[in-house]
């Protein structure tokens, strides 16, 4: 097991508050200590990534060691906010999987060409979240060498 277990920042940009508590009550059930956070939508992921408005505080605002991402939010969108992510020297290492309801091929081939590091769709029940969650846990923070975070 890693030693980084509990202290990687799993950082979820979705607009749904259902899914955000959903998700919430899905890592719980699994073994993963993690801190969870959420934002609602691409901007105000950017601006949690950057530090900037009600983010701007760093101690508040740890850097994520890795972003679930829903594709469709108002103001800014998944796949606007994963292009400027990918684009940005400082956050394109931060791994991006894309957990989101579109089953669409367009979506899945758009989001893997834009730097996603993974792209799952949603799964329609709270067992089957508590096993994605679990699931991602054991490869993103178990498994994988994340990179140094700052």
């Amino acid at each position: 097991m890693s030693s980084m277990r509990g202290g990687v920042v799993i950082l979820m940009a979705d607009d749904d508050e259902d899914d955000r508590l959903m998700a919430r009550d899905a890592l719980a059930e699994t073994d993963l200590a993690n801190d969870l956070r959420f934002v609602c939508d691409g901007v105000e992921l950017l601006q949690y990534l950057r530090h900037e408005g009600p983010y701007s505080d760093a101690a508040d605002s740890p850097r994520p060691g890795l972003i679930l991402l829903d594709l469709n939010m108002p103001r800014m969108d998944g796949r606007e906010a994963l292009e400027e992510i990918k684009a940005d020297a400082e956050l394109r290492r931060i791994p991006v999987v894309v957990m989101t309801t579109s089953q669409a091929d367009e979506d899945v081939l758009r989001s893997y060409d834009l730097g996603a590091a993974s792209f799952i769709t949603k799964p329609i029940t709270f067992a089957g979240l508590v096993t994605v969650m679990r699931g991602l846990g054991a490869y993103w923070i178990d498994l994988v060498h994340l990179p140094p975070g700052g």
